[in-house]
């Protein structure tokens, strides 16, 4: 299948590996046939790679629920998302509309997903955050002129979707993990080890990502080595995350940190690349 170049991420997401795309893709494996994102996030590796037979799971099912809806109901979902408005009280208004349970519940999962991208394209910094109950708490943004509409991006996603043989899924990247053929390939972006005490951030959905949740997922990446799959994977260069897997191949890239509160904090950190495999593709695309 011919790629296209306008299948690219439609949310700004924390973690999210556009930027890092050229150091990702120069160590692909050289041959995928099938692929595999337990941890999907805003899917920039995913619609770079635009595998023709993919497996996407993620714990946010408000996020899953946004894939599902530009491959089944596109039209419908530009047709809601022309309603919004760029306005403080209107967008207060649908953020909080997930306060009320039973009206939250009655939106349809066209509404739900149409809320969700209007939300990341007017909220502050483009941060999808939501509080212990599940409640999306990030202020709005104020910008001038937000790009709440992208149709060309989103029916290039929707096509994509369409053509390719795609499983969606929100459950425990464990359970993912273990369906797998062994032909597959798996490129792993969990929340990362935090580099400081006060840098985790897990809050794109309720509960955390703990050391050991850390520990946990290397104990699947052991599984998928010993299943003869193989995998990519993405964290912080911490000393525990280095140590965690030093008998794969570990390669450090510089990242920048796209979302902060205070603009200089958003300059580049040391990232790793974690691999299981030697032979990688020449080419970076």
């Amino acid at each position: 299948m011919r790629k296209n170049k306008l299948v690219m991420p439609i949310l700004k997401w924390v973690g999210g590996k556009r930027q890092l795309l050229d150091e990702i893709s120069s160590l692909f494996p050289k041959r995928i046939t099938s692929y595999c994102e337990p941890f999907m996030g805003g899917g920039a590796v995913l619609f770079l790679l635009q595998p023709n037979k993919a497996t996407v799971n993620d714990l946010n099912t408000e996020l899953i629920n946004v894939y599902q809806v530009l491959r089944d109901d596109i039209d419908d979902l530009i047709t809601d998302l022309q309603k919004h408005k760029n306005e403080s009280e209107y967008f207060y208004r649908i953020r909080d509309l997930d306060r009320d349970k039973d009206i939250y519940r009655g939106l349809s999962n066209v509404e739900k997903a149409s809320r969700m991208i209007y939300l990341n394209k007017t909220c502050y910094n483009g941060l999808f955050r939501v509080n212990s109950a599940g409640e999306f708490n990030t202020p709005f943004g104020s910008y001038k002129n937000p790009n709440i509409i992208n149709e060309p991006v989103l029916r290039a996603v929707n096509k994509y979707f369409q053509t390719a043989e795609i499983t969606f899924s929100s459950k425990d990247y464990y359970e993912v993990l273990k369906d797998l053929s062994k032909n597959t390939f798996v490129y792993l972006d969990p929340p990362y080890d935090p580099v400081s005490g006060t840098a985790n951030f897990t809050g794109y959905n309720k509960g955390g990502f703990d050391k050991d949740e850390q520990v946990r997922l290397k104990d699947a990446c052991n599984y998928l080595n010993d299943h003869g799959i193989k995998f990519l994977l993405s964290n912080s260069a911490t000393d525990f995350i280095k140590d965690l897997y030093k008998d794969y191949t570990i390669t450090t890239v510089k990242a920048k940190r796209a979302i902060n509160s205070i603009a200089s904090k958003r300059g580049e950190i040391d990232e790793v690349l974690v691999r299981n495999y030697d032979e990688v593709r020449t080419n970076k695309k």
